[in-house]
């Protein structure tokens, strides 16, 4: 039987040899006494082939060169394999999911609140991904995370995309994948627009106010002064819940308020005093004038949602106030006051020097800024009056000319 020769490299090879290489296709062409490595007959390249965890995997060495893609192979190997699942390691994102939770749960240095947000986030992962919680980790495709992140980004905010794209990493690595392996590193984070304020004015304010006091619940007044309280404190709604008498210093003209986001980790202040503006003092010291004990919550209630929203819809605001608009009133009035944001943002509880105040009502500063220029005037020459003027004015002026002539 006639054989003809083939080429690989420089190197001469039957052709019978040469047939017995290659794929049922004819695409590919193996090296026995190289294991691992293929060639795409078309273009000359090299691909290394390994399987790792029953998945296999095909790569391109980057080269058409036969002996720099020897050298290339071990190195590629070598990462491969260091991927490969340790023994007692979870095979399932949902095995995966029960250890991050279960840290979660034991890690001291996380505060209740954080916890619970993750919670939130991790619930709305699983909802979103149904088929997530059964899928191996390995079988966990960068093409199904963009699928997903397209979808999801439609259904929350960009902040809440952000937050549950963050838990969903976090529990992809505590199953063991790596930086580099993670396929939602391609999903990217979405920028967050700045907070639109849609605030009353304070006509507004005060009949909303009004409202709350008359709503005929059986909680009205302590409603109206927690609505009051907020505002005129810039308090966190978990904060004014735990503001007792003991915190109110009159004399001093002061409120201590516990601060509700510092890290346990951190050395920051876990307190901070807020000023009694004229309107708080006033609040408290009606409010003080009920029986109490210094241990007893300054507040009656902690939350007035309802009483809230129905004011605002009475006084025909069309998105209505949330607890934490008020926080934002109070910054809003503080600065259109004159208060630098420096000073703001140390009186909300900011630990940034004012980063975050700044973005959030810089746009205050500069309304106030522009005001402030149409009083700025270099009048240095003389305003002659226009025809018209009184004489009274004519009189004065040229008077002014003449001295300064004799001058």
């Amino acid at each position: 039987m006639k054989q003809t020769s083939g080429t690989v490299g420089n190197t001469q090879i039957p052709q019978q040899a040469k047939d017995s290489r290659l794929s049922p296709d004819g695409k590919w062409k193996s090296f026995p006494k190289v294991p691992n490595l293929l060639q795409y007959v078309s273009t000359g390249a090299y691909f290394a082939r390994v399987k790792v965890d029953g998945k296999l995997i095909r790569q391109s060495l980057e080269t058409d060169v036969f002996t720099t893609a020897k050298l290339k192979l071990p190195d590629f190997i070598k990462k491969q394999m260091k991927k490969k699942r340790v023994e007692g390691a979870p095979e399932s994102f949902g095995d995966a999911l029960k250890l991050y939770e279960k840290d979660l749960e034991s890690e001291h240095a996380v505060s209740d609140s954080t916890k619970r947000y993750r919670k939130y986030c991790i619930k709305k992962l699983n909802t979103s991904w149904p088929e997530l919680a059964n899928t191996k980790l390995n079988r966990i495709m960068p093409a199904d995370c963009k699928v997903w992140s397209m979808r999801f980004s439609k259904e929350v905010d960009e902040q809440y995309f952000n937050n549950v794209l963050g838990t969903f990493r976090a529990i992809l690595k505590r199953g063991g994948i790596s930086s580099d392996e993670d396929p939602a590193s391609e999903v990217k984070r979405i920028g967050v627009k700045p907070t639109v304020l849609n605030l009353p004015s304070a006509t507004q304010f005060d009949d909303i106010l009004k409202h709350v006091a008359t709503s005929g619940a059986g909680q009205q007044k302590d409603c109206a002064n927690f609505v009051k309280f907020l505002a005129y404190s810039g308090c966190r709604l978990s904060e004014a819940r735990q503001v007792k008498w003991s915190d109110v210093d009159f004399e001093k003209g002061k409120i201590n308020v516990q601060n509700a986001k510092v890290r346990r980790t951190s050395g920051a202040n876990r307190n901070r005093n807020v000023p009694m503006i004229k309107e708080m003092r006033e609040l408290l010291e009606t409010m003080a004038k009920e029986p109490h004990e210094q241990s007893d919550s300054v507040c009656g209630v902690g939350e007035c949602e309802k009483s809230l929203r129905r004011a605002c819809k009475l006084v025909g605001l069309e998105v209505p106030l949330t607890h934490h608009d008020l926080r934002h009133l109070f910054a809003t009035r503080c600065i259109e006051s004159g208060i630098d944001i420096p000073t703001v943002s140390r009186w909300l509880g900011h630990s940034d020097g004012g980063a975050l105040a700044m973005r959030v009502y810089g746009h205050l500063r500069d309304e106030h800024s522009t005001e402030m220029a149409k009083k700025v005037s270099f009048g240095g020459g003389v305003n002659v009056p226009q025809k018209g003027a009184n004489t009274e004015s004519k009189k004065i002026v040229t008077e002014h000319v003449k001295s300064v002539k004799l001058e």
